[in-house]
C-alpha cells in the first residue's frame, strides 16, 4: 500500500474511532411497537404467567394414549347409505340419525351418505367411538357431533380409511352454533393408527368448545376456515396432520379466560397450508418436538417486499429509513401509511402470550411473520428453515435464543424485539431491512441531528458533532441487543444489529455483511455499544458508520474505500499470525474487526485485497 493510501486509511481510522464515541443516533428504520394489523388479537392485554416445565406426563392422561378395546364387549353400528343397524339400545337410530346415549366402546363401520353421528350421553361419560372404516357426510351439519359427554375417545382402527365430511352449508339444528364437520362440546381426543379425512367446505374441519387432544393416527384436514378449532387447548403428539385451510391451520383461542387457548406440541409431523395463521394460540404455545412444514398467506413472496435499497435517496437530508408509503425530506417527515382494517393474520406459529420451542424440525414460508408472540419468545433448540415477507422471528418484549440451527433465506428484518439475547445457537439471516433489530422507544426518523448531524449529513466527513451535533439523541430508547454466544451470520439491507438502546457483545462469533448503499449501518445504537468478548466481523456502508463505543478488547474500525463483494480481508498481529479472515459476500467501505485476539494498543496488519496498512487497536 503507498504512502498516501497508508496516510488517508489511518487519518480515516481517528476519525471513525472519535465519532464512534459520540453515543445516540437518529433512527433511520420505523419501528414496528405496536400491533400493525387490527384483525389480530390485542396486545395490550396483561400477559399471564406461563408454565413452561410442562412435558407430555403432564399434557396427556393414560387413557389419551390408550387404543386397544375388547371387541367382544363393544357395541357395533353399521352404516348403511341413509340408514344403519346397532348391536345395543344405548344407540337411538331415527331415519340417518343415530344417536349415542350411554358410556360405553362403540365400533362404527360403513357409510352413512347424508347423516349424522350424534353423542348425548350423561356429563359423566367417557366413551369411545373406534371408527373401523366408516364414512359419514352431512349436507347441512357436522357428521360427527358431540353434544354431551365428559369426554370422547375417538379412535381410528389399524389399517382403516375413515371420512367425515360436510356437504358445504350449515343449518342450525339446535342452540349451538355448529360449524365443523366434528363439532365437540366436550372435551375430545383422537388416535389410533388409522386414518381420518375431515372435509369441510363451508366451515371449519374439527371444532372442540374443550380440550382438543391428538396422540396418534393420520389426519387430513381440507376446510374454509380453521383446519382445527378449539377453545380450551390444542395438544398433539405422535400424531400425523395435513391441513388446507382457508384461515388458520391451527387455532385455540378462549376469549373468556385468557389462561386457556393455548398449544402444546410435543411431537409428531404436521403439514399445513393456511390463508390465514399457520398454528395460532390465544395465550401461550409450547413446542417441545416434531416436525412442522408451513406455507401462510401464500409464502414470503405474498409479503410487503419492503427492502432498504435507498432510504431518503441518502443525500436528501433526514433519514428516509421508514417503510414504504413513507415520505421524508430535509428533515420533516410526511406518514402515507394507512391500516387496512380487512387485512388479514398471516404468520407461521403465533401467540399471544409467550412461545417457548425446545426441539423440532420447522419449515416456515409465511406472508407475515414466521415465528411471533406479542410477549416473549423463547428458543431452546430446534432447526429451522425459514422465508418470510415480513420479520422472521419477533416478539414484542423478549426474543431469547439459547441454542438451535436457525436458516433464515428471505426476511424483512431477521430477528425483532425490543430486547433480543441470543446465548447461543447457530443463526444464519438474510434480511432486507435490519439483522437484528431492538426496536424500543421513539423513533428519531426525520428529525435533525442525530445520526445525519454527526456525519455531516449523512457522509461521514466533517468534524464530528457537525451539521446539529447528536442532539437527535433518543432519551427514550430503551432496546437492548445483547450476545453471549452462538454464531450469527447476518446479511441486510439495512443495518446489521440496530439496537434502539444498548448493543452489548460478550461472546459468541458474529459476522455482519451489510451493503453500501443507503443510510444503513454495520453498527446502530442509541446509548452505548460495547463489546467485552467474542469475534465480530463488520463490513458496510462508510456514510453513517458507528464503531463500538466502549470495548475491553481490541477493536480496529476503518474506512477502506469502494470494495467489490468477495475482496479477502486478513488481520494478522506482529508476529504474521492470521486472526480473521473474511470475504464478504456483499460491497463494503468499512470494516471493524474485533475478538479476544485483539489486544488494545498493539499494532496490527490489515490487507484488504491485494493493499495492506498497519494499524493500531482501539
Amino acid at each position: 500500500m503507498g504512502d498516501l493510501m497508508k496516510k488517508i486509511l489511518s487519518i480515516l481510522l481517528i476519525l471513525i474511532l472519535m465519532l464512534s464515541l459520540l453515543v445516540g443516533c437518529g433512527k433511520d428504520n420505523e419501528n414496528k411497537t405496536q400491533n400493525e394489523n387490527p384483525d389480530e388479537t390485542s396486545s395490550t392485554a396483561t400477559p399471564v404467567e406461563v408454565d413452561f416445565s410442562k412435558t407430555d406426563a403432564d399434557i396427556f392422561t393414560e387413557r389419551d394414549n390408550k387404543t386397544d378395546y375388547d371387541e367382544s364387549k363393544a357395541v357395533t353400528i353399521k352404516l348403511n347409505g341413509g340408514a344403519a343397524t346397532s348391536s345395543s339400545n344405548s344407540v337411538k337410530i331415527s331415519g340417518s340419525k343415530i344417536t349415542i346415549t350411554e358410556e360405553a366402546t362403540y365400533i362404527v363401520s360403513g357409510e352413512l351418505t347424508d347423516g349424522m353421528l350424534i353423542v348425548d350421553a350423561p356429563d359423566t361419560a367417557k366413551l369411545q367411538i373406534v371408527l373401523n372404516g366408516a364414512n359419514i357426510t352431512s349436507k347441512t351439519s357436522a357428521a360427527l357431533y358431540i353434544l354431551e359427554a365428559d369426554k370422547v375417545f375417538l379412535t381410528l382402527a389399524d389399517g382403516t380409511t375413515n371420512t367425515l365430511a360436510n356437504g358445504g352449508s350449515f343449518t342450525a339444528i339446535d342452540d349451538n352454533n355448529i360449524d365443523g364437520a366434528l363439532f365437540s362440546k366436550q372435551d375430545l381426543t383422537l388416535n389410533g393408527t388409522g386414518s381420518l379425512t375431515v372435509t369441510s367446505p363451508a366451515g371449519h374441519g374439527i371444532v372442540c368448545k374443550d380440550d382438543l387432544v391428538f396422540t396418534g393416527g393420520t389426519y387430513t384436514v381440507n376446510s374454509a376456515s380453521h383446519g382445527l378449532d378449539a377453545n380450551d387447548s390444542v395438544r398433539i403428539t405422535n400424531a400425523t396432520l395435513n391441513i388446507d385451510a382457508g384461515k388458520d391451520a391451527i387455532h385455540a383461542e378462549n376469549t373468556d379466560d385468557t389462561s386457556l387457548g393455548f398449544i402444546y406440541i410435543g411431537g409428531g409431523t404436521i403439514k399445513a397450508e393456511a390463508e390465514g395463521d399457520g398454528i395460532a394460540a390465544g395465550a401461550y404455545m409450547q413446542i417441545a418436538d416434531g416436525t412442522i412444514d408451513l406455507l401462510v398467506g401464500g409464502g414470503s413472496e405474498n409479503g410487503s417486499k419492503e427492502h432498504s435499497d435507498n432510504f431518503g435517496g441518502f443525500m436528501g437530508g433526514g433519514h428516509g429509513g421508514g417503510r414504504p408509503g413513507e415520505m421524508r425530506s430535509g428533515g420533516s417527515q410526511t406518514s402515507t401509511t394507512t391500516t387496512d382494517e380487512s387485512s388479514t393474520s398471516m404468520k407461521g406459529l403465533k401467540a399471544t402470550n409467550s412461545l417457548l420451542i425446545s426441539g423440532g424440525n420447522f419449515t416456515i414460508n409465511s406472508a407475515d411473520d414466521s415465528v411471533h408472540s406479542d410477549v416473549s419468545v423463547i428458543i431452546n433448540g430446534g432447526t429451522f428453515t425459514i422465508a418470510s415477507g415480513d420479520d422472521a422471528i419477533h416478539a414484542e418484549d423478549t426474543l431469547t435464543v439459547t441454542a438451535g440451527k436457525i436458516d433464515i433465506s428471505e426476511s424483512y428484518e431477521g430477528l425483532e424485539a425490543l430486547h433480543i439475547d441470543v446465548q447461543g445457537g447457530d443463526i444464519k439471516l438474510k434480511a432486507s431491512d435490519d439483522g437484528l433489530n431492538a426496536a424500543g422507544g421513539t423513533d428519531q426518523s426525520g428529525t435533525e441531528g442525530g445520526r445525519d448531524g454527526m456525519f455531516g449529513g449523512g457522509m461521514g466527513g466533517g468534524k464530528p458533532g457537525g451539521m446539529g451535533g447528536h442532539g437527535g439523541m433518543s432519551s427514550n430508547s430503551n432496546g437492548s441487543i445483547k450476545i453471549s454466544g452462538g454464531t450469527l451470520y447476518i446479511n441486510s439491507s439495512g443495518d446489521g444489529l440496530d439496537a434502539n438502546g444498548t448493543l452489548e457483545i460478550s461472546g459468541g462469533h458474529t459476522t455482519v455483511v451489510g451493503p453500501t448503499q443507503g443510510d444503513t449501518a454495520t453498527l446502530d445504537y442509541d446509548k452505548s455499544g460495547i463489546i467485552t468478548g467474542g469475534t465480530f466481523i463488520g463490513t458496510g456502508a462508510q456514510g453513517m458508520a458507528q464503531s463500538f463505543s466502549d470495548s475491553e478488547q481490541g477493536v480496529i474500525a476503518i474506512s477502506v474505500g469502494n470494495q467489490s463483494a468477495g475482496t479477502k480481508i486478513v488481520l494478522k498481529d506482529k508476529s504474521g499470525k492470521t486472526i480473521i479472515e473474511h470475504s464478504p459476500e456483499l460491497n463494503f467501505a468499512v470494516v471493524i474487526l474485533s475478538s479476544s485476539d485483539i489486544k488494545k494498543g498493539d499494532a496490527y496488519t490489515v490487507t484488504v485485497g491485494s493493499e495492506s496498512g498497519e494499524f493500531k487497536a482501539s
